[in-house]
């Protein structure tokens, strides 16, 4: 993997005319409490160009989900089933998701997706967060940055 890494970043900057890693950083995910919070974390990542000032409407970036779920583009990506639950009908669904757009995200909700982004912590509410705890014997919230110190013993 990493000489087929190497080689796709060679290709890429000498395509594009840019120096240096293509992939930075670890990987980082979280749980999604699907029910509340899928459709906002959807909102969230397709306001990102906005909010950087790199387009002014989302559907202005072409790298965008935004265009399938907004307006119906085709793609061979499946939708969440919390993304088709509001309508049968497709264009009613498109109308939905666009309906959302009209409305800012919360300073709440932004600081828990910012908060899950950069700690891997799940976005959801306090119950959703009790749940995993219980389930995986862990308590979330207290997590400190780095490896784990190795046991001596």
């Amino acid at each position: 993997m990493s000489v087929i890494g190497s080689r796709y970043a060679y290709y890429f900057n000498k395509a594009y005319k840019r120096t240096g890693t293509i992939w930075e950083g670890r990987h980082k995910s979280s749980l999604i409490q699907s029910e509340r919070y899928l459709l906002t974390c959807m909102r969230y990542i397709e306001l990102n160009p906005v909010v950087a000032d790199m387009v002014s409407k989302p559907e202005e970036y072409k790298w965008s989900s935004y265009m399938v779920n907004a307006w119906g583009k085709e793609s061979a990506v499946i939708g969440h089933e919390e993304y088709l639950r509001p309508d049968k009908d497709k264009d009613a669904r498109c109308y939905a998701y666009r309906e959302l757009f009209k409305h800012h995200l919360s300073e709440h909700d932004i600081h828990l997706i910012e908060k899950a982004e950069e700690y891997c912590q799940p976005v959801g509410d306090d119950r959703f967060r009790i749940a995993i705890e219980e389930k995986y014997g862990i308590k979330l919230g207290q997590i400190s940055r780095g490896r784990p110190k190795k046991v001596v013993g």
